[in-house]
């Protein structure tokens, strides 16, 4: 069933299947591009505060909230990472359809951690720097944010055809 919407998706464009799927491998890449540094920079600046003089200061709700924030940073490293690792893997094992749709799977799913990561270091810095209840309230902006931006937004795109005239196609 999948194949078909692709191939309803994909209609107008003369390419072979094998050249699909080359083609949406390197799109995933290039987006997955943009998240591993900054992903990266995050998880590494997360490990690093355990060991500055005031983290002892924290109290057990907010550390709770930092192994939360490291814990989903971990996570979502390893899967933005991982298509990498699969394709190294299934490389010239005539599977690149694998790849391609596991590589696609770990990729919304570590954009999902990503948005938490985020979130629960918003939440962390507000309740560390305001309050606990600025800290929830900016924790429930940033999903909103994030459900709105990441999700809801592109979702509404797939049903219009937004920007595009009859004289555009």
């Amino acid at each position: 069933m999948v194949d078909r919407q692709e191939d309803m998706l994909d209609e107008g464009r003369d390419e072979t299947r094998d050249e699909r799927m080359d083609r949406n491998f390197n799109e995933l890449l290039q987006e997955l591009r943009v998240v591993q540094t900054g992903t990266q920079i995050l998880a590494g600046f997360l490990l690093t505060l355990p060991f500055q003089a005031r983290f002892t200061d924290l109290t057990d709700y907010h550390r709770a909230i930092f192994l939360v924030a490291i814990s989903l940073a971990f996570l979502t490293t390893v899967l933005l990472v991982a298509p990498v690792s699969l394709h190294r893997l299934l490389f010239r094992r005539h599977r690149k359809d694998q790849v391609v749709e596991m590589s696609h799977q770990m990729a919304r799913v570590g954009l999902v951690t990503l948005g938490l990561t985020l979130t629960t270091v918003l939440c962390l810095i507000f309740s560390v720097v305001v309050s606990d209840l600025a800290g929830w309230v900016a924790g429930a902006v940033a999903v909103v944010v994030f459900a709105s931006v990441w999700w809801a937004l592109p979702t509404w795109l797939r049903g219009h055809r937004y920007g595009v005239t009859d004289d555009a196609e």
